[in-house]
């Protein structure tokens, strides 16, 4: 008895820091997710196989609990509720898949719970998918890549989990020793902000015009990308003073705003030019909770972002194809994968984490963007508020 509660022990505490470390922001350790198909595979039990995942998502998830309590000026009990409850989908996917048979079937039902956590609606909460992981182990593969990542999780289920882990440190080796980021047009520029919760919540015409001259600083550049919820409410007013602003410029701004309706808000990226501005993106999948809430519209009440789940994966501007991902977009996998679908030629990824503040949230965004376009060998252009 006291040999099996060490080894579940041991066990947990693996799964644990693989979890913790994988996410704590940095992207070339993406790569020990890798452990937790391996740690998953080797439980006794179903109950113990559970506890496994919840030790590797809860670590993963750890910066959730404090952002809630800021974001909401709480204590942190709803925050660790919150964290439970995110947990609940990872954790009974992998508990109900989970098999003491051997074989196949161990491999063959992870990666069944790899495909059930990357779409919807499971994968709403998907976060800390050991897939994203690929971008870093097989830089420019593309599909191919993202096949051989899944099957090296796959024989992480295996008895022969130590050939596919000595193999997978090669290609992470090689991979760390020749890393190197596609580069933006020299034009482009991403801007990144620290003001805190005032972003988007400062009206005033001094703000705006605060922006305008950012704007201005960053040089003749073709492009700037301004973060989430930069420009606050989305009216044709702002679009004027906007447009006005860059008269006589060849510069295109694209920035975050909240268009509201009757029913709700989109969370939205506009873009805007001396000569024209329009909706660029709406975000596919806002934050459950804090903002996609559709419990409301079944009550009859409005309120809330609408998720607009598989709409616009790729929008285009200037000529260029674009990949918008707002915030939340970049922490799941199937927005990312269903934009590269459709080939685009860079990723923009913005992103408001004034709410993150003392936690890696902001910086596992960044390296999840960056992940994937290093697997797709796409160009990304980051733009964030702190």
């Amino acid at each position: 008895m006291r040999r099996k509660l060490f080894q579940s022990g041991v066990l947990v505490a693996l799964s644990t820091g693989a979890g913790w470390i994988s996410w704590s922001g940095h992207v070339l350790l993406l790569p020990v997710a890798a452990a937790f198909p391996m740690l998953w595979s080797l439980a006794h039990t179903r109950l113990q196989a559970t506890v496994i995942s919840a030790a590797y998502f809860l670590a993963a998830s750890r910066g959730l609990p404090q952002g809630v309590a800021h974001f909401y000026s709480s204590d942190i009990w709803p925050g660790l509720l919150l964290w439970l409850v995110a947990s609940a989908g990872f954790v009974i996917v992998h508990a109900a898949l989970w098999t003491d048979c051997a074989g196949w079937r161990k491999p063959n039902r992870f990666l069944i719970a790899c495909v059930i956590m990357a779409i919807p609606p499971f994968g709403i909460t998907g976060w800390a998918h050991p897939i994203t992981a690929a971008g870093v182990l097989f830089p420019v593969w593309g599909w191919l890549g993202l096949l051989a990542m899944a099957a090296g999780l796959g024989a992480m289920t295996t008895c022969r989990w130590p050939a596919a882990a000595i193999a997978m440190t090669g290609f992470w080796l090689w991979s760390a020793a020749e890393w190197t980021q596609h580069s933006l047009p020299a034009s482009w520029q991403g801007v990144d902000l620290e003001m805190g919760s005032s972003l988007g919540r400062d009206a005033s015409l001094e703000s705006q015009e605060a922006l305008i001259e950012l704007v201005r600083r960053q040089g003749p550049a073709d492009l700037v990308v301004l973060p989430e919820s930069a420009l606050g409410y989305w009216t044709p007013t702002l679009a004027r003073l906007w447009q006005r602003a860059l008269a006589e410029t060849r510069t295109t701004v694209i920035a975050g705003a909240a268009l509201i309706d009757a029913k709700g808000y989109d969370n939205v990226l506009v873009s805007i030019s001396a000569d024209r501005s329009a909706i660029l993106y709406r975000e596919r999948m806002p934050v459950p909770g804090s903002m996609w809430q559709p419990w409301r519209s079944l009550t009859g009440q409005g309120g809330g972002a609408k998720a607009h789940f598989f709409a616009n994966p790729v929008v285009e501007i200037d000529g260029f194809r674009i990949a918008p991902l707002i915030c939340y977009e970049q922490l799941i996998v199937w927005p990312v994968l269903q934009s590269m679908l459709h080939d685009p030629d860079v990723i923009v990824a913005v992103g408001n984490g004034w709410w993150t503040s003392g936690t890696s949230i902001v910086d596992i965004q960044r390296t999840s963007a960056r992940a994937w376009g290093r697997l797709f060998g796409k160009p990304v252009i980051l733009s964030f508020n702190i």
